[in-house]
This record gives structure tokens, sequence and C-alpha cells, in this order.
């Protein structure tokens, strides 16, 4: 064995010591179904945009078969899917216009009042929980006047999410990669607008992939900030693809943080996949999200 070989056994050595031994599958675990006793207590969830490749007949009975609970990212129109196979939509979506133009612009207020009102029942009374929503790009505005239009126009969707036990999530992206401009690009600003909201009605959403590209500090910021964060994306930095060894974030790590906090709901597989679909989601289901 030389040196090089001898490091990597210690490094994997140190490791496996450092890690529940119920984070990890064998090879002949993740062959079959998910069947093992989970390792972490939140819910695990797949965006449904990165696997429409699968027709909802085929994605929905494997996931239930893997333990799955949900879909993420999923409208109205195709609720009827989930509710066939007892999945949950983690993360609706279907009231907002797009990423670009959301709650920081007085100009799209009118609108997005008119859209929420309308959805925010509507999620309810399928029995979900979480809407997302975006702040939208900041085409000039300053952080300052950004935040007080997001707090002005989101207050009342707020108030109405609260009266039907719905919450409002706010994706933060980040703005060097994917969302050039986006305003919530960082959890600082986000949990600014969070604290201003003063609701269980507003949470962020807290995409591991963007946060790691914009800031880091992924362990330290879950362990001070979870209370602001009331959903997770999950995805492999950098190239947004499998979030295994050969990528930079430590998502073990970063899942023992967030189960450490008691988190109860969603971490959601949001990646592009290099490997066949179902082969991918298992690995990351059985290994790294569990």
């Amino acid at each position: 064995m030389d040196r090089r070989d001898h490091i990597k056994r210690l490094m994997a050595l140190g490791a496996a010591s450092a890690v529940p031994g119920s984070l990890w599958a064998s090879t002949a675990q993740t062959e079959g179904a998910v069947k093992s006793e989970r390792a972490f207590g939140y819910k695990r969830s797949v965006s449904h945009w990165t696997v429409t490749d699968l027709e909802w007949e085929e994605l929905c009975p494997w996931l239930a078969d893997q333990g799955i609970e949900a879909v993420d990212l999923v409208g109205p129109e195709n609720w009827h899917h989930l509710k066939k196979h007892g999945l949950d939509s983690s993360m609706c979506n279907g009231a907002e216009l797009n990423l670009v133009d959301g709650f920081i612009h007085e100009e799209f207020e009118g609108v997005l009042h008119e859209r929420y009102r309308e959805m925010i029942p509507h999620v309810a009374k399928a029995g979900y929980t979480n809407l997302i929503c975006f702040s939208g790009n900041r085409r000039g505005l300053s952080e300052e006047e950004g935040l007080a239009q997001a707090v002005k126009a989101l207050l009342p969707m707020v108030k109405l999410a609260e009266a039907h036990g719905v919450v409002l999530q706010m994706e933060l992206f980040n703005s060097i990669v994917d969302h050039p401009d986006y305003m919530a690009d960082s959890s600082r600003w986000g949990i600014e607008l969070a604290r201003a909201l003063n609701s269980p009605s507003f949470k962020l959403l807290y995409d591991i992939y963007h946060m790691q590209i914009m800031e880091g500090n992924l362990v330290a910021n879950i362990k001070e900030n979870h209370k602001y964060y009331g959903h997770y994306h999950v995805a492999g930095v950098p190239g947004r693809n499998e979030p295994w060894n050969d990528q930079e974030i430590n998502y073990p790590a970063v899942m023992q943080a967030i189960d450490a906090t008691g988190f109860d709901g969603y971490v959601a597989l949001e990646y592009v996949f290099q490997e066949p679909l179902k082969e991918s989601m298992r690995r990351s289901y059985n290994e790294f999200i569990r």
C-alpha cells in the first residue's frame, strides 16, 4: 500500500467513526426499497422539475415503495397524482408569477395578492401546508428598499396564511451562478424579512446548494438560525448534481446538523441527475439524506 492509499484508508476510517452506522447503506441494501429504520427525523421529498422524465404513474408508486413521503413543487393540476399514492405535496406552487417578478416590487403587489388569496385557501383545503414564494430580482433596488416593500406586500398574505394554517416559504437563491440579480440571495436578508413579518406562517426555504455558493458556513448557520428555516433543498456544489462524495458539501454533517435542531419538515432532492434517476435517488436517500 502506498502513502496515498494509506491516507485514504485512514480518512475513510475516521469518517466512518464520526458518522452513525445507520447513515450508510450497504450495496445490497441499496438494490432494494428503503426498508431500514430511518436515521433522521425529518421527512424526504424530491423536486418534481428534476424528475419529469418519469411519468407520474411511474414516479409516485416508486417513491411510495421507497418510503419517500412527498414530491416538491407541485401545483393543483397534479395533486391528484399524489393523493392517489398517499404522497404529500411538500412544497406547493402555482401562485407565483415567476422567479424574477416577486414581492419586492410594488408593481407586482396587486397581481400577487390576487393569486395568493386564491391559492392559500386552495392549499389548505387540499390538506397541504407549504406554498412557495420569491423575492424577485433587484432591478436597481437597494436591499433596504426591497425589504420594506416585501414586508408591506407579504404581511396581508401572511395573515391570510395564518388563518388557513398555511406557511409561505421564500426560497433563497444564489446570484453568482444561477440567478443573477436575485434579491433574497443571503440568509441574512431573508432572516431580516422573517423577523419583520414575525409569523409562524412565513419561513425561508434554505437551499443548501445556493447558500454554499453564496456564503458557506452551512452547519453553523443552520444551528443558529434554524427557527427561520421551514424547508431544505439538496444538491451538490459545483454543478448542482448528485450530493455525493465528489463535490464540496459534507452532506452527512449538514444532515446531522438539521436533524439535531429537531426539524421534522421536509428535505428535498433538487439536483440535475447525472446517473439514472431511480438509482441516483435511491443512493441519495440511502446514504446522504437518510
